[in-house]
C-alpha cells in the first residue's frame, strides 16, 4: 500500500463559502445561517483578506450595517494545500480554530480544512493497522501469502460473513459518508466475489444510499483456500447483503454510550 504522507489537500473542503469584504453584518449572519461552517473567509478581488466567525458576527448583531472588513481582525492564518495534514493540525490547535483556510501562492482561497477534516483523517489512518493485523492473522493461520491492494469495488460483488448490523448504527454510518468519512472496507479477493471482512455497517449504509461502489483494501491471496470465516458465512446461508439482518430493537454499542445521557420520551 502506498505510504505518501498526507497532505491538506487530500482533505479539505473544496467548494469554500466566503463572502466580499463589503457585506454587512446582516449580509453576513444570513450567508453564514445557510451553511454547515462557523466561520467564512472574506475576500477582495478575489483574494483573501481575513475571516469572520459567529462570534465576531455576534459580538456586532447591534450594527447590521456595519461592513465586515470593519469588523473582522485583518489578515488570518492560512496553510497551503502541499501542507502535511499533520502541521495543519498543529496550526488549528495551536491557536485554537475550527476551521483555517487553504491558500495557493496567489492568496486565492482554494479550500478550508478543519477540526472534522482532521478527526476524519485518523479515523481512516486506523485501517492499515486492521489490515496488517488481518492479513498476518490469515497468513499464518492458512500458510499463505497475501498481497494488499487498494481498489474500488462494486457493492453486489460482496458476500457477507455478518449475520446482522444495528439500524441505528446505519444511519450514524450514513451521516459520516455525507460528512465525506470514506473509511474503506477490507475484504478478500475470490474468484468471482469478494468476501466481506470488515464494514458491514459502511456498505449497507451506502447501499441504502443507492451507492454501487465503494473503496475497498483487497488482500489477495497467493492461492485459494476456504477460509473459516467464509465456512461460517456458508452454514448461516450468507450468499448477499440482503441476508444480513437488520436489528431495530436494539442499539449499536456505540450508539448506546454516546446517548446514554439522553432522555427517552416520557422521562
Amino acid at each position: 500500500m502506498e505510504d505518501r504522507k498526507l497532505r491538506v489537500e487530500d482533505y479539505m473542503i473544496r467548494e469554500v463559502v466566503s463572502i466580499p469584504a463589503d457585506f454587512t453584518v446582516e449580509q453576513a449572519i444570513d450567508k453564514l445561517i445557510h451553511t454547515e461552517f462557523h466561520g467564512m473567509p472574506v475576500t477582495e478581488n478575489g483574494k483573501l483578506v481575513g475571516f469572520v466567525t459567529a462570534k465576531e458576527l455576534l459580538r456586532n448583531i447591534s450594527k447590521p450595517k456595519a461592513r465586515v472588513i470593519d469588523i473582522i481582525r485583518k489578515g488570518t492564518y492560512t496553510v497551503t494545500p502541499e501542507m502535511g495534514l499533520d502541521d495543519a493540525a498543529r496550526v488549528l490547535f495551536r491557536y485554537s480554530l475550527r476551521n483555517v483556510p487553504v491558500v495557493n501562492d496567489k492568496s486565492v482561497v482554494i479550500g478550508i480544512i478543519s477540526n472534522l477534516d482532521i478527526v476524519r483523517s485518523h479515523i481512516e489512518r486506523a485501517t492499515p493497522n486492521k489490515v496488517l493485523m488481518i492479513k498476518t492473522f490469515l497468513e499464518k493461520k492458512h500458510g499463505i501469502t497475501i498481497v494488499v491492494k487498494r481498489r474500488v469495488v462494486p457493492i453486489e460483488s460482496l458476500r457477507p460473513t455478518q449475520t446482522e448490523v444495528f439500524a441505528d448504527e446505519l444511519l450514524g454510518r450514513q451521516e459520516e459518508i455525507k460528512r465525506g468519512l470514506v473509511e474503506p472496507i477490507i475484504v478478500v479477493q475470490k474468484h468471482d466475489h469478494y468476501l466481506l471482512v470488515d464494514g458491514h455497517h459502511r456498505v449497507l449504509a451506502a447501499k441504502n444510499m443507492g451507492v454501487n461502489q465503494f473503496s475497498a483494501v483487497v488482500l489477495e491471496p497467493n492461492r485459494d483456500v476456504e477460509l473459516g470465516m467464509e465456512k461460517t458465512a456458508k452454514l448461516q446461508h450468507l450468499r448477499t447483503l440482503d441476508d444480513v439482518r437488520i436489528i431495530d430493537g436494539s442499539h449499536h454499542p456505540l450508539v448506546e454510550i454516546t446517548t446514554r445521557l439522553l432522555k427517552t420520551e416520557g422521562n
